[in-house]
């Protein structure tokens, strides 16, 4: 774990990938972190569904993100996640809530995304920026009917986005140290990145809290965001809807974010493919025919299939940790201690040649086209993008509609073209979530005689 791989890989998660590649089980374990890591579709099966039970996300995890993520959905196991999922489950599933987040997606697109990027004349724009802007001003209008205005033409800065990202990024890198003593201690001082993080967490907390102070005092009955449906349920803890809400901010902001930034890098790379997408959607949709439902995105199977395939080698989330709870042996055989950590690497899965072929490292959104033309959709368990088994995301075709949804409006209306064009694996920084380091730069010029 020195940073002897750096010469030769881009980036960590490409050693990880050499590593498993390499390994005939696809799996290895890298001794100083007591982590196993796996890339065998097998296993991931295993620990996901099999013997889910034995295999929670542990006190381990959810010590590095207690302080950002509270007791939240993704930072917790057993009845407190349970019921928790039950609860988001039965609200993400109604009819109400999928029009009320695909009516702030809309807004969102046409009223502020297309503005800024017309408005954007031969100039540098930093689309990761955008993007996050984008999700986070969805997410926050959808979660808790908040609109922090982070896309207006101005690009202003909010404190809450930049607290954030501060947030997840420092709370990530606790988990690089080979020892928890080393981020306890410094968080026990109070000094360096754990100072920070204090700071920022403090700031996210006192936002959050007024949120909700102001939800209940403005009555949340006739509310239709995320939020006020929990407040009218069970939950009056105003700690516990904090985690709640924090949670669902982290996925459907930062997740949303980098896979658009990746799909984007990759469609500058493939101009064919954008042009591709066009095409389709003037089939399906109508020529100069606007988006209506999200409905309408289930006929253009090619956009589904570039979504997925850009997904598939830049996954939002590179790798997920387990924490074994008793001895276990996974299918290929590979002994698993009590205590021992236990990742699945979906970043390195979309890279093995026995799961996708010899062609696994090119962007071929035909793959997952059948021949009758119709997107198929592959076994979970080979694709573990959105989890699989109990944990499977739960804001999946949410997220899907949105990415979806801005990535048609986007290409229907502009061209975009990498302001510094390498054909180079993107370098990641350090978080949570996948982000290219120093952004994504384009130029974005408007398509003339179209809508």
């Amino acid at each position: 774990m020195t940073s002897s791989w750096y010469p030769q890989f881009t980036n960590l998660c490409d050693w990880y990938t050499h590593l498993l590649q390499k390994s005939p089980t696809r799996t290895i374990h890298i001794h100083v972190l007591g982590n196993t890591i796996t890339a065998n579709p097998k296993n991931v099966e295993y620990m996901l569904k099999t013997r889910f039970d034995n295999f929670p996300k542990g006190k381990n995890f959810s010590t590095i993100l207690g302080d950002f993520l509270g007791r939240g959905i993704f930072n917790v196991d057993g009845d407190l996640w349970r019921f928790q999922r039950k609860m988001a489950s039965l609200e993400l599933r109604r009819n109400s809530i999928r029009s009320f987040a695909f009516e702030v997606m809309n807004t969102e697109i046409q009223n502020r995304l297309i503005p800024l990027l017309a408005n954007n004349k031969d100039e540098i724009l930093d689309l990761q920026d955008v993007f996050r802007r984008f999700s986070f001003d969805s997410i926050c209008r959808f979660s808790f009917g908040l609109d922090p205005k982070c896309l207006e033409l101005s690009l202003p800065i909010s404190q809450f986005a930049i607290s954030f990202d501060l947030a997840s990024q420092l709370s990530a890198k606790r988990a690089m140290h080979v020892s928890s003593i080393v981020w306890k201690i410094k968080r026990f001082f109070n000094i360096g990145s754990e100072r920070k993080l204090k700071k920022a967490i403090k700031l996210i907390n006192i936002l959050a809290q007024e949120v909700i102070r102001q939800r209940r005092k403005l009555g949340f009955s006739n509310h239709k965001d995320l939020l006020s449906r929990f407040m009218q349920g069970d939950i009056v803890n105003d700690t516990y809807l904090r985690d709640i809400v924090i949670s669902f901010l982290l996925t459907g902001r930062d997740t949303v974010a980098s896979a658009s930034t990746s799909l984007f890098w990759i469609l500058a790379e493939n101009p064919q493919v954008a042009e591709r997408i066009r095409e389709e959607a003037n089939e399906v949709l109508g020529q100069n025919q606007q988006l209506t439902s999200c409905e309408q995105l289930r006929d253009l199977h090619y956009l589904q299939a570039c979504v997925y395939e850009s997904m598939r080698l830049y996954p939002p989330i590179q790798f997920d940790s387990k924490f074994c709870l008793e001895d276990d042996f996974l299918p290929d055989g590979t002994f698993v201690k009590k205590g021992t950590r236990v990742t699945y690497h979906p970043y390195a899965m979309g890279r093995m040649e026995e799961l996708w072929g010899v062609d696994c490292l090119e962007f071929k959104p035909q793959r997952w086209i059948n021949k009758d033309g119709v997107f198929s959709q592959e076994n979970p368990y080979e694709y573990p993008v959105f989890q699989a088994g109990a944990r499977v995301c739960l804001g999946k075709e949410m997220a899907l509609v949105e990415l979806k949804s801005m990535t048609l409006s986007f290409l229907r209306r502009f061209h975009i073209e990498l302001a510094h064009p390498s054909h180079h694996i993107p370098r990641f920084s350090p978080g949570l979530t996948a982000s290219f380091h120093g952004g994504l730069p384009v130029f974005v010029r408007e398509i003339k005689n179209t809508t």
